[in-house]
Formats: structure tokens, C-alpha cells, sequence
């Protein structure tokens, strides 16, 4: 079980016994949608399996996946089909016990994988040897034959059976399958010559045509498109569910709802697949060669057409399709023309051929083609049984595998759907009674009171379908036989006066105005278990006595081909009984196919399609997810028709929960090996930690220790009982309070656990580690004291030579010094290797010795010429100019202007000071002219000395000031007759632009700049008038005005900045720093 309550939460609950609200359809429904959301496919009902077609490929069908559940316990491992089919196994084993497992669900829910997967299992997991495995494949092999001939595409399943089976799998006394038998029911003979729109005929019909090579084709005068062929090839028909003729070269039928190709389905690939399964079947080249011409003849059938002659009576139109016909069916051409036309009637003892109309002949065409297709299907199964069947008459046991079909309700359903609906009823019948009988043992067993369970029976449906005389397939059976003009309306009014008054049987005649209106005046409705199913009573005679005219018969028994005569004995001319009704058999096969059950322990999976596209959850959004991918609707109709919620019910009629003590208190794991057949037991602590009485170990009985268990976790009264070998526990919330406690309960243990262990560990790790350091030390010291007396004895000598050398370090060099001095140069390189300058600024060196001067003075001067190499090589351009720029101020402005040291450490700006410049600015500048500066600025003018703001741009050729407000040209001094600038030295912010007097005609420009020496420097560099650059020190600027007359800017020292203008002209107040 899922231990944590979160994940019970996420995923729902894998034993729907554990539900609380097991009475809620609601509650089991959401339980199924998680668990299918997260790909938890199967969920149990108890013993039973209910399994979610995903529509993919999931990845636990591999060989790992089978190794781990066999031999488990069956709850120790999630739902699984290979959990029913290992139980299944073992309990043949160990009980020597024959058992089957019945499979039931809808078309397109998957049942037919479903049995695949279980054959494989039990082929995997049972004994082998070369015979064993001989019978393996055989029985593996006989599924792609059962498909190919018995399945078809259908709008629920392109792999849909369309028929039931029955498999008994034959086990030795070593667990070893040595054979099997297969039984088949109510083959689908109608899809032969009809198949709705969108569907298919069975597979072995597209299988030949696209998988036979041309030889083949040739001689089976086929060609490779199933267009040609009616019964691949059509729609329904408004008559005897036939084709409509329709003219057109070899094809006479509507081509449309053609559904030959299938995206999942490969012929080609199939057809080899049955080809190989037959010779593996021991089926002769002359028996498959046969089988290919049955399907040919039945394909050259379908295209036999008739025509009305002058009489009124059918005639053949292409009488070349009755010829491949016979040749292929080994009959004679003509007595089969004739059969096909003709009717043989027998009046006072005189014979007479009757003709056939155009209706009646095409029912003998239709007719013939199902029972040559039907009887060649039983030949088939005959024979795979003489295949499988072992003849050693030691005693076997015995698994069998039933897949049917499940209960049908569609738009209109007809006596195909009576027949499966009936053998639904059966099926439920018996498993309700088995699931109570098993119930009821096993509480007997245990020595608990039985207590009674309430439960829908339907026997009360089954009865009014098969009593004797009074059931409705005798009555049907009456209006075949009797004499007179009977026909499905009369079957329909024979059914009223004779069952009309049972609860579960409804027509239009007998029901309220309300029920009328949903029930046809050819309709009847049955109250079956999982609801209520209006059946149409037209088609019922026909279906039911799917006579076959006895010309055709003896056409056929005359044939040379074995597989025709072994289906068409001589001996059933003889017989003067009338053939037994086609519902009549089913009932007899039915009631045998019930014993054999009875005889049997048996394990169900019951399966369900989560929706009707067949799609899986990869093919929608999560946005679609609710609506396409799990349809609430339809599973809960599927629920309802498996009747899953009333075996529930059933099943928590009284405890919800039950294991042996063994596996509660300790959780006992029998494995058993496959190879050895040992059972080991494996003791995995459970909730037996969660007493102190019975933790870590209990030495008492099982029984008892449950019993002790069960008062410390305060279980009341009424909420369990122990039983003889098990304890029962009544509700899911006492197990998941429990098993919550055990969760939390292990994260204790495993502490406990981990602490006890890396105690040990750890202390064995110290034992170990103290003995090799003691080891390791002693070892060490002697190495130790070795290399020490080497190292003083080589620093002995070294000390002598060195002492001896510093003391002839001066002498020349000779061999007492030659090593003292090459350590002196070496150490020197090395300090000054490690210690050079990395800056043209850091003018230090390390000081040489005094046999190394000279070395160290042409080392410092070398490594000066690399530094001053490698900062001239990273100067970019711009870097260059900028600081050549820097370099100019320095010139004009260093020590001569207060505020130039704190400009130093700022960079001139390369972009204009002014973010935007007025286009009308830029038009008045002279063509060809760029602008290499510009800045706001203050200009005092001449008359007043009024402030008025600015914008000052250089070129290469003058010097223009704008007006900043629009942009109109006030002044232009072009550098060439720029004769000077000047500015105080003081902390302002003015300077003068002097022009020539002859040629000004407003004088000498009088400007305010915040980046008073920046503009300076820009102005001087770009006109290239830094000599010409005068700083006034603590005096006055004398400049020139319009009109020949000059002003005078008076600087004083103060703190605060000011311009004001004076009697004299301005006067500056500059802070000295």
C-alpha cells in the first residue's frame, strides 16, 4: 500500500477496498482518474485487477519487471497483470489446483493485451526445457493465428476480437506448460459480408492481399487492392445487411467508408508473422495453401453479382467469379452455379429445383461466405488444438484464460448484442457467486461470523433468457421452427404474451405513454444488471437459424479440398434434424463454458477504455485532459456494466482488510526460485514497531503478538477481528492510521539505525586506523631520522663553503668563492625579478651589491625602456590627444591659475558640452565645418555688461557664439583674427577673446564658462594660440569696445563668486584658491 498519506492523496488508493466511501461511484471514479493520470493503469478490487488502456507502450512489461513479481506476495507489489497471473501460477502449484482468469471488458479496453501479457509471464516464469519451451512457443504462436482470423478493426479497436475464447493451458506436476486447448464462441460471421462504415472485415483478409507475394496472388487470382472486393470494400445496405450494386467494370459496389489502410496496423508485417506461426503450428504446406484459397473464395464471393431474367428469377452476371470460385473451393463449377441459384424442395417424397429470386440469391451468396468463413474458423481452432494437446495421460493442472467480449449497448443493437449481453449476465452471475462463496469459506475458515451480504441476483435476468419454454431464446426458437408465416414482429408479440409480465422485460406495447416514446414498435427493452438495453427484433429469425440452403451444402461436402470436407461432412446431409438454432447453441456452449468456470479457482481482470478516440494522454493538452483523455462518462458506464461498484460492495460487506499474521506483525516475503522451486523467507520489519511489546523482537505466537499489537494501537471492538491465520480489519481509515504511523515510525527506525551502524563503523575504522598509524609512525620516525642526518651533513658542507666564500669575496674568482659568488648574482636576479617596477612613475630599483652595480644600473635602465615601450603602445589615439590636451593646460595654466590642480585628475570631455544642437546653429556654421566643441556659456555684452546665456562652438577655423534661447548668431571670431585670451589667475570662471581693433566691429568677447580652463585649453589647441594665452595675476583686463573705446574687468578677492558691473566697466569677485 502507499504508505504516506500525501501519496495516497496524489494517487489515489491501489485496493479500492480501502476506499472510505466505497458506497460512492463518484469516489471510485476519481480514485481510478488519478491513478490512470499518473500512469498507475491497474488498481485492485481485492483479488480483482481493473486495468486502463493507456493507448502506449509503458515501460514495466519488461523481463526485470516479470523477475520482480514472481514468487511475491500478491499485495507486496503494486497492481499488476503479472501480480494475477504469478498468483494465479503459485496457487496452481502449491494447491495443485486447476484456475483460470476470466478477462472481460469492452471492445478497445485492452483485454486482448491483457491475455498476451499473461501468456508471456507464465511462459517466463514457469519451468523450461527444450520440449517446454517447444510448447511455448506454440502456445505464444497460436495468438497472431486467433487475431489474424478471428480479429478485426472496429471504431473501438483496431484489434478488436470478434469472438470469445477460451484458453486451457496444461501444466505438469513440475509447474512445466506442457499443452493447452482452446475453446471459441459466437464468432462474429456477419462482419464477413458486412462491416459498418469505417470498419473493417477481419485481418487475414488485408493481410493476403498486401503480404502475399505475386505468385501467390496470381494463383489465388487476386490482386494486391482490397477496392476490388466487395467484402473489403463497402457500406451498409438498406436490405439483408448486404451491398448495394452499383456497376462499375470488376468493383459493382460503393466504394464509400472504405477502411483498408490502418495506421497501426502493418499486413505486410502481420502476414509474415502468420505465415511463420503456422509452420510452427505444425500446419502442413497443403493445409496453409488451403486456408489462402477458403479467404480468396471468400473475396471472388463477395464480387458475385446477380441480375433478373424475364422470369423474375436471379441470374448470375460474371459466371468467370464462379469458376475461380470452384477452383479455389475444389467443388464443381456447375453444381455450385446452380446451388447459388437453385433451391432443392422436397414435397411428398418428390425432389424439385426451385429458382431463386435476386434477394434470395444474394442471402445464399451471403450466407455460403459466412459458413464456409465460420467452419473454416472452427477447423482452425480444431486444429491448433490437435497442436497444443498433450497425450500424456499423467494428471495436469490446469490455467485457464477466458477473453470475451463485454457488455454492449449501442445506438441499435440486434441479436449479436442479445447474445453477448446474456453471456455478460452469466458471467456476473457467477462471479457474484463466487466472490460470496469465496467470502464466505474464508470467514468459515477463519472462525468469523458470516455476515449476510445484500445483492442484486441476476439470476431473475438469466432465467428469462434461457428457461426452458419460457426463456426468450426457446421462444425464438419456437417461431423458427414452427409452420406458418413467422417473422420477427410475431416473435415480438409472442414475447409479450408470454413473458410480457416480467419486471426486466419491456416493448412498446406493454409500457407507459412515457416509456413509448423511447421504445420502437420493433423494439423490446431488457432490465439487465448494468442497465437497461433496447434491443431491434428485426434480423432475429434470420440470425438465429443462419440457415444455409442444403444445395450449397452438398456443393461443398463434394469438394476436394480437406479443410472444406472436414467442414462440410457428408454425414450432416444425413442427419434429417432440423440444425440447432444459433442461440440455442450459444446457450449450450454458455451453460459448459459456466461448469467449466465452476470447476475452477478464479482471478479476474476486468478492463477499461478511458475514452472512445483511442488516443493516449500524449496526444492531448492538460487543458484536455478531463474531457478527451479520461471520459467520466463512459468509464462510468463501463463500471456500471462490469458491475465493479457491486462487487465492492461485496467485498467490504464485512472487513476491508485482511492478512495473515505473519505478514501484519512481521511481513513475512516468500520468494520463490524459479530454477530450485526453494521458498526463502525474508523477515522485513513492519508494524511491529510500533509496540514496545513487540519490538524489536517477539518470541510469542503470531496470533498473540497481533492481539497485543492491536490493543496498544487502540483498536476498538468493533473495528477488528482475528481470525484463525489472519486479522481482519473492518475500516481503511484503522489501516491508514496505522500505516501512517508506521511512516512515521520508520524515519525513527532508520535513525535508530543509521546511529547504531555508524557507531560500529566508525569504531571499526578507529581499530583499523590505530594499528596502521602505529605502524605507519614507526616506519615514518626511521625515515624521518635518516633524511635529517643527510640534510645537517649536506648543510654542514654547504655552511664551510659559503663562510669560505664570503671571506675571498673579493678576491678574484678562484674555487673557494666561485659558488658564493654565482648564489650572490642568483639571489640578486631573483630579487629583482620579483621585485621590479610596474610603473613608469616608481623610479625605485633593488639595490645591487657592489659586484653588480653596474648590472643593476643597466637592468633599471633596461626595464625603464620596456615600461615607457609598453605604456607608449597601449595609448590609443584618443588617449593621446586627450592627454596632449592635458599637456597644454599644464603649460598655460600650472602655477599660474588657482582651481587648475583639482581640473588635473578630470578629463576633458571629447563629446560637446551641449547635449543638442539647434540645427539653425549648425546651418550657420560655414559649409564644410565641423564641430569640435561646444559649451554653454555666459557673454557679458558692451552696453551694460548684461549676462546673456550662450552657446559657444569652436571649429577649426573660429570661434561662434549663439544665442541659447533661438539660436541666432551673435558673434563670430574667426582664428585667424583671434589675437589673444585672456583670464585672472584667481578661482573665476571669465576670460577675454581679443580681436584686432581695425577689424572688430563689437569689440573684445567677454565670457563666463564653468570649464573655464577646459574652453581655454580647446579654444587654444584648435586655433592654435597657446602662446598667445595671458593669466593676469591679482590685476585688471583691460579690453577693447565697439566704437574705439575700452573696458576694464577689476578682480577682487573674496568667498563668494560675483560678476557686477562698476563705474569702470566689471568687477570680479574670485575666492584666491
Amino acid at each position: 500500500m502507499e504508505g504516506a498519506l500525501t501519496a495516497r492523496d496524489r494517487v489515489g488508493v491501489q485496493d479500492l477496498v480501502l476506499l472510505e466511501d466505497y458506497q460512492s461511484e463518484t469516489a471510485f471514479l476519481n480514485n481510478i482518474k488519478k491513478r490512470f493520470k499518473e500512469k498507475l493503469i491497474y488498481t485492485y478490487i481485492g483479488s480483482v485487477l481493473v486495468s486502463v488502456n493507456p493507448y502506449q507502450q509503458l515501460g514495466f512489461y519488461t523481463p526485470y519487471h516479470m523477475e520482480k513479481y514472481q514468487g511475491v506476495n500478491f499485495y507486496e507489489m503494486p497492481p499488476h497483470v503479472y501480480a494475477i497471473a504469478d498468483n494465479t501460477y503459485r496457487s496452481m502449484r502449491n494447491e495443485s489446483s486447476n484456475q483460470c482468469i476470466l478477462i472481460s471488458g469492452e471492445s478497445g479496453s485492452g483485454k486482448t493485451e491483457a491475455s498476451k501479457y499473461i501468456l508471456q509471464y507464465l511462459s517466463v516464469c514457469s519451468a523450461s526445457n527444450e520440449q517446454v519451451e517447444y510448447i511455448k512457443s506454440r502456445l505464444l504462436q497460436s495468438n497472431p493465428v486467433l487475431e489474424a482470423f478471428g480479429n478485426a478493426k472496429t471504431h473501438r479497436n483496431d484489434n478488436s476480437s470478434r469472438f470469445g475464447k477460451y484458453m486451457d493451458i496444461e501444466f505438469d506436476y513440475r509447474g512445466a506448460p506442457v499443452g493447452g486447448h482452446i475453446l471459441n464462441y459466437l464468432l462474429e460471421r456477419s462482419r464477413v459480408v458486412h462491416q459498418a462504415s469505417g470498419e473493417r472485415n477481419f485481418h487475414i483478409f488485408y493481410q493476403l492481399l498486401e503480404g502475399a507475394d505475386d505468385v501467390l496472388l496470381s494463383r489465388l487470382m487476386l490482386t494486391k487492392s482490397p477496392d476490388k472486393y466487395a467484402y473489403t470494400n463497402q457500406v451498409s445496405s438498406p436490405k439483408y445487411n448486404s451491398i448495394a450494386i452499383l456497376y462499375d467494370n470488376d468493383l459493382k459496389y460503393t466504394i464509400d467508408g472504405k477502411c483498408a489502410k490502418v495506421s497501426s496496423i502493418c499486413d505486410r508485417r502481420d502476414f509474415v508473422a502468420v505465415q511463420k506461426a503456422l509452420k510452427v503450428l505444425d500446419f502442413s504446406p497443403k493445409n496453409i495453401d488451403e486456408l489462402f484459397c477458403i479467404v480468396a473464395s471468400v473475396l471472388h464471393l463477395g464480387n458475385v453479382t446477380f441480375t433478373q431474367n424475364e422470369d423474375g428469377h436471379a441470374v448470375v452476371e460474371r459466371q468467370h467469379e464462379i469458376q475461380k470460385i470452384a477452383n479455389l473451393l475444389g467443388c464443381q463449377y456447375e453444381q455450385l452455379l446452380q446451388a447459388l441459384t437453385h433451391r432443392t424442395i422436397e414435397a411428398n417424397k418428390e425432389k424439385m429445383q426451385s429458382p431463386l429470386t435476386v434477394e434470395q440469391a444474394l442471402y445464399a451468396r451471403d450466407a455460403l461466405s459466412k459458413a464456409i468463413y465460420g467452419r473454416m474458423f472452427d477447423w482452425l481452432v480444431s486444429n491448433l488444438n490437435r497442436s497444443l494437446t498433450n497425450k500424456d495421460l499423467m494428471r495436469k493442472n490446469v490455467i485457464g484464460l477466458l477473453d470475451i467480449y463485454g457488455f454492449e449497448i449501442f445506438k441499435s443493437n440486434s441479436f449479436e448484442q442479445f447474445c453477448i449481453n446474456f453471456c455478460n449476465e452469466k458471467l456476473q452471475q457467477l462471479f457474484i457467486e463466487l466472490t460470496l462463496k469465496q467470502e464466505q469459506e474464508e470467514y468459515r475458515a477463519e472462525g468469523i461470523e458470516w455476515e449476510p451480504v445484500e445483492y442484486f441476483n441476476n439470476k431473475i435476468i438469466c432465467d428469462l433468457v434461457e428457461e426452458r419454454h419460457q426463456g426468450i431464446i426457446d421462444i425464438l426458437d419456437e417461431e423458427c421452427l414452427r409452420p406458418g408465416d413467422a417473422s420477427d414482429n410475431t416473435f415480438l408479440t409472442k414475447m409479450e404474451e408470454t413473458v410480457g409480465k416480467h419486471p426486466h422485460f419491456i416493448t412498446h406495447a406493454l409500457g407507459n405513454s412515457k416509456l413509448r416514446k423511447t421504445i420502437g414498435y420493433e423494439e423490446f427493452r431488457l432490465v439487465h444488471y448494468a442497465g437497461e438495453v433496447t434491443y431491434s427484433v428485426k434480423g432475429f429469425l434470420d440470425k438465429n437459424n443462419d440457415l444455409l440452403y442444403r444445395d450449397l451444402k452438398v456443393a461443398m461436402s463434394e469438394s476436394k479440398h480437406d479443410i472444406i470436407k472436414q467442414a462440410f461432412p457428408v454425414t450432416e446431409l444425413a442427419r434429417l434434424k432440423r440444425p440447432e438454432t444459433v442461440g440455442s447453441q450459444f446457450r449450450t456452449s454458455l451453460n459448459r463454458l459456466m461448469d467449466i468456470l465452476m470447476s475452477k479457482e478464479p482471478s479476474y481482470v476486468r478492463c477499461i477504455k478511458p475514452n472512445d478516440a483511442k488516443m493516449s494522454g500524449k496526444h492531448f493538452s492538460i487543458v484536455s485532459y478531463n474531457t478527451y483523455r479520461f471520459d467520466e462518462t463512459l468509464v462510468r458506464h463501463q463500471v456500471k456494466y462490469l458491475g465493479l461498484m457491486e462487487n465492492l460492495r461485496v467485498r467490504r460487506a464485512g472487513f476491508a482488510y485482511r492478512r495473515t499474521h505473519e505478514i501484519f506483525l512481521n511481513r513475512l516475503v516468500l520468494i520463490q526460485s524459479v530454477q530450485s522451486y526453494t521458498h526463502v523467507y525474508t523477515d522485513v520489519t513492519r508494524y511491529k514497531s510500533l509496540c514496545p511489546s513487540t519490538w524489536p523482537h517477539y518470541d510469542g505466537s503470531p496470533r498473540k503478538g497481533v492481539d497485543v499489537l492491536c490493543k496498544y494501537l487502540d483498536y476498538k471492538e468493533g473495528e477488528y477481528r482475528l481470525g484463525k491465520t489472519k486479522v481482519f480489519i473492518r475500516f481503511p481509515r484503522t489501516l491508514f492510521a496505522t500505516e501512517d504511523a508506521f511512516q512515521i515510525r520508520k524515519h525513527e527506525l532508520a535513525t535508530i539505525i543509521q546511529s547504531v551502524f555508524r557507531g560500529w563503523r566508525q569504531k571499526k575504522m578507529f581499530m583499523k586506523m590505530r594499528d596502521a598509524v602505529t605502524l605507519l609512525s614507526a616506519q615514518w620516525k626511521k625515515v624521518l631520522a635518516i633524511r635529517l642526518r643527510e640534510k645537517r651533513k649536506k648543510a654542514t658542507v654547504n655552511i664551510r663553503k659559503f663562510i669560505l666564500g664570503f671571506m675571498t669575496r673579493l678576491q678574484p674568482r678562484c674555487a673557494e668563492n666561485t659558488e658564493f659568488l654565482d648564489y650572490v648574482r642568483y639571489s640578486y636576479l631573483m630579487r629583482v625579478k620579483n621585485h621590479l617596477p610596474t610603473s613608469v612613475l616608481d623610479k625605485s630599483f633593488e639595490h645591487a651589491p657592489a659586484a653588480l652595480e653596474e648590472t643593476g644600473a643597466l637592468l633599471q635602465k633596461l626595464n625603464m625602456k620596456n615600461l615607457t615601450l609598453k605604456y607608449v603602445k597601449s595609448v590609443t589615439p584618443q588617449r593621446k590627444a586627450a592627454m596632449e590636451e592635458k599637456v597644454l593646460a599644464s603649460a598655460i595654466f600650472r602655477e599660474k591659475k588657482k582651481g587648475y590642480d583639482e581640473s588635473v585628475g578630470n578629463p576633458f570631455q571629447e563629446k560637446p558640452r551641449v547635449e543638442q544642437l539647434k540645427p539653425k546653429m549648425l546651418a550657420m556654421i560655414d559649409a564644410g565645418e565641423q564641430t569640435l566643441y561646444s559649451c554653454s556659456v555666459t557673454k557679458y555684452d558692451r552696453h551694460g555688461y548684461h549676462p546673456r546665456p550662450r552657446t559657444l562652438i569652436l571649429t577649426s577655423t573660429a570661434t561662434y557664439l549663439f544665442d541659447a534661447k533661438d539660436g541666432k548668431l551673435k558673434q563670430k571670431i574667426p582664428h585667424q583674427e583671434l589675437t589673444g585670451i585672456s583670464t585672472s589667475s584667481l578661482g573665476d570662471n571669465v576670460f577675454v577673446l581679443h580681436a584686432p581693433s581695425d577689424k572688430k566691429e563689437k569689440g573684445d568677447a567677454i565670457v563666463q564658462s564653468t570649464f573655464v580652463i577646459e574652453t581655454i585649453t580647446k579654444l587654444a589647441s584648435i586655433a592654435k594660440k597657446d602662446k598667445e594665452v595671458k593669466i593676469v595675476e591679482n590685476s585688471s583686463i583691460v579690453h577693447d569696445m565697439a566704437g574705439g573705446k575700452h573696458g576694464r574687468i577689476d578682480y577682487v578677492v573674496g568667498n563668494d563668486v560675483s560678476v557686477t558691473k562698476s563705474k569702470t566697466g566689471l568687477v570680479v569677485v574670485a575666492p584666491a584658491r
